[in-house]
């Protein structure tokens, strides 16, 4: 049982009634919209890499008990520029894009100087995040689009770059309660510095109508280790006090990137991880906004999702998802997914591991610091204000975590999460209990499931009460895929909304709940 990444899907722009089984819970109003690659060759020419690939949105909007579905092709400039070409003619992470070889000389050299000082891709396929009161297609370079969340119709196209310091931007956003957003980008050699920054973006919409990010503040900046050599991040955490950012040795070559066109290389190819490199923690201080003075380090890991984090007695606890190299980006080459079709593969598995940061440093040269009595991890005090941070094995094979976000930042004990014990491609989703360590599973048979997307019961108590959402792939495409309904508490099946649609595996995405 395989699935085909590189295989073009269909959009149906046009809304689709599911077949509900089951009953969807009364409460459960709202639209969960979902993004990830969908189109992987045109004309002649194909992407070399599953996340190269043109994003394709789709929705879910489940109103009294019914599920409405519907999908879309994101037409940003760089969808309407290769589909009226019919080729590829602008370049991703994993593809680089070269003229038509009956092009002019002009046309040529104008193509060489956009990649010598990138002007990066609006094919924005990763995620869903909100600003203000808009909602933007995001992946990781300096344009978001934005888009109509009932319609799935492609507006603006939004420049991080008019409006801060930020060449590249983290596809995933955190939120407070008062619904202000909170990012991180990376600037890159402006006025000689390149660092990491913090920045927030106010909720509700301005007067002027304009972009939210016009009112965006840099809370805090950090100072990349090295100047050229920035390091690739994808996520990071936040408490209510502090922001928790993972500054790993995979890196991107600056110099490499500007002169990979000339070389005839992909800019992934100028991405690279460093195990001789330690992997530096850095804690912030939301109030000073300001590094805390400690130097938190631990050995080389590979880093793309957090689970959350927050605060107990003196300390910051924070759960990510690591890996021991940067493997997992290279699996998902279109060539190697296909050699892979039906062959064991070498995988490196992912861990789920929590890393303990002590407030205070009172304590003797080779101390542990941690005092928390429920966790292994470690924070050995060394000279320099250094201190050595080991990380305790939650679980291990999980991927693309989710959480009860009413609990992001706080102390929590429920995660949702794909399986993927065998290969990046989840067959089964689980629910994860910190405190006991134990597993519920979920496993569909013939299927792939997305990442799972926690729903709270409106004035729960309990972390657990809600329902988890998941699109389901059916490996035989003739039977159509579904939208699988979980209890939180038991995960079990409440419901499926089953669409005649061979639907196309994605990557994140937003559940925006009713507003009536």
């Amino acid at each position: 049982m395989q699935y085909d990444y590189s295989k073009n899907k269909e959009e149906h722009p046009e809304p689709i009634k599911a077949e509900v089984k089951g009953l969807i819970p009364e409460w459960l109003q709202g639209t969960l919209i979902r993004n990830g690659p969908g189109l992987f060759s045109l004309g002649e020419t194909r992407y070399n890499h599953w996340f190269d690939g043109m994003a394709l949105l789709h929705s879910f909007t489940i109103k009294k008990g019914e599920v409405i579905y519907r999908s879309k092709y994101l037409r940003g400039d760089t969808y309407n520029n290769n589909t009226q070409a019919n080729r590829i003619v602008v370049s991703e992470m994993g593809t680089m894009a070269y003229p038509d070889p009956c092009k002019n000389i002009f046309s040529k050299v104008i193509t060489f100087l956009s990649h010598t000082i990138p002007d990066f891709t609006d094919n924005c396929a990763n995620n869903i995040i909100k600003y203000g009161n808009d909602y933007h297609a995001t992946s990781e370079t300096n344009y978001i689009r934005k888009i109509d969340p009932n319609t799935l119709e492609t507006q603006d196209k939004v420049d991080y770059l008019k409006y801060l310091p930020a060449n590249i931007v983290a596809s995933h956003t955190h939120y407070d309660t008062e619904g202000n957003s909170y990012s991180m980008g990376t600037s890159i050699a402006e006025k000689g510095k390149t660092k990491y920054i913090l920045f927030k973006v106010p909720g509700g919409s301005r007067s002027d109508g304009s972009s939210p990010l016009k009112s965006a503040e840099v809370m805090c900046t950090v100072p990349c280790r090295s100047l050229l050599t920035p390091s690739y991040h994808h996520s990071f955490s936040m408490t209510e006090n502090y922001f928790v950012f993972i500054e790993q040795p995979l890196k991107l070559d600056i110099l490499k990137m500007a002169t990979a066109y000339l070389r005839r290389v992909s800019w992934a190819s100028c991405m690279k991880f460093h195990p001789e490199d330690s992997t530096l923690i850095h804690l912030i201080d939301r109030k000073t906004k300001k590094e805390v003075g400690f130097k938190f380090y631990t050995g080389a890991m590979a880093v793309f999702h957090q689970v959350n984090a927050f605060e107990d007695d003196g300390h910051v606890v924070f759960d990510v998802i690591c890996y021991d190299d940067n493997s997992l980006y290279e699996m998902f080459y279109l060539d190697k997914l296909k050699e892979q079709m039906g062959a064991e593969s070498t995988y490196c598995k992912p861990k789920c591991k929590r890393f303990v940061l002590p407030l205070s440093d009172t304590g003797e040269m080779g101390e542990d610091l941690v005092k928390l009595k429920y966790t292994t991890a470690s924070a050995v005090k060394e000279k320099d204000g250094k201190v050595l941070c080991q990380g305790e094995v939650l679980c291990d094979g999980v991927e693309l975590p989710r959480i009860n976000y009413n609990f992001n930042g706080k102390k929590y004990r429920y995660s949702y999460m794909c399986c993927v014990d065998t290969s990046p491609v989840a067959k089964k989703i689980v629910k994860f209990d910190a405190e006991t360590k134990q597993q519920i599973e979920w496993t569909g048979g013939d299927c792939f499931a997305s990442e799972p997307v926690f729903i709270p019961r409106p004035d729960a108590v309990d972390e657990d009460d809600g329902v988890v959402l998941t699109s389901v792939i059916n490996a035989k495409p003739a039977q159509g895929g579904f939208l699988l309904l979980l209890d939180g508490k038991s995960f079990k099946e409440v419901a499926r909304a089953c669409i005649d649609v061979d639907l196309h595996m994605d990557m994140h995405g937003y559940f925006i709940p009713d507003s009536s």
